[in-house]
């Protein structure tokens, strides 16, 4: 039998500064059976990142949500969609191929992506010319120290407070915060 996937629950009060956007976010994560604290982490962050587009872009009439992720390569780890399910941004966490990115920019109006862990920067070197096309596509790095501070945050019932100021984001639970300040490379 497959395992299934474990349930989190997140409260997080998000105060965007530089977008002027605040909102208290009640979030469901279903971390894969293949899935580490670290990751489902960092698509929390990016959710959090990114989503004062909510308000900018949707005008607060859309859905930001995770998507099936490792369980289906065709839906994001997060997206946007407006009123009429459009998918107006598509968030992908991680190292992933350069077909599928490419793929994930013609189904979506933008596409972002935060990459982390050691091997990232090699990554972005071997594929880095594949993904200079693509004008709707993003590209951030996460420090790998960063990331896994983000995974040590994680609890099956987490209360977060998350503050955005000069493009940095401070994540935290009360007791521990992380300063987590994506470096553009796209």
């Amino acid at each position: 039998m497959a395992t299934k996937s474990t349930i989190y629950k997140a409260s997080l009060q998000l105060a965007d500064i530089d977008h002027a956007y605040y909102a208290d976010h009640n979030l469901t994560l279903a971390r894969h059976p293949s899935e580490t604290d670290e990751r489902m982490m960092v698509r929390l962050a990016a959710l959090a990142l990114q989503a004062y587009k909510l308000q900018s872009v949707c005008k607060g009439d859309g859905t930001l949500a995770f998507g099936a992720g490792l369980s289906d390569p065709d839906e994001p780890d997060v997206w946007l969609r407006d009123f009429t399910g459009q998918t107006r941004l598509w968030i992908e966490v991680g190292q992933p191929e350069d077909k599928p990115l490419i793929k994930a920019c013609g189904k979506s109006d933008e596409v972002v992506l935060y990459c982390f862990s050691h091997a990232a920067d090699i990554w972005w070197r071997g594929i880095e010319t594949k993904l200079s096309r693509p004008q709707n596509l993003s590209v951030f790095r996460l420090a790998t120290g960063v990331s896994q501070a983000l995974g040590a945050l994680a609890a099956r019932s987490m209360q977060l407070q998350a503050t955005i100021q000069d493009g940095t984001l401070f994540l935290g639970d009360g007791s521990n915060t992380v300063e987590v300040e994506p470096l553009r490379w796209k």
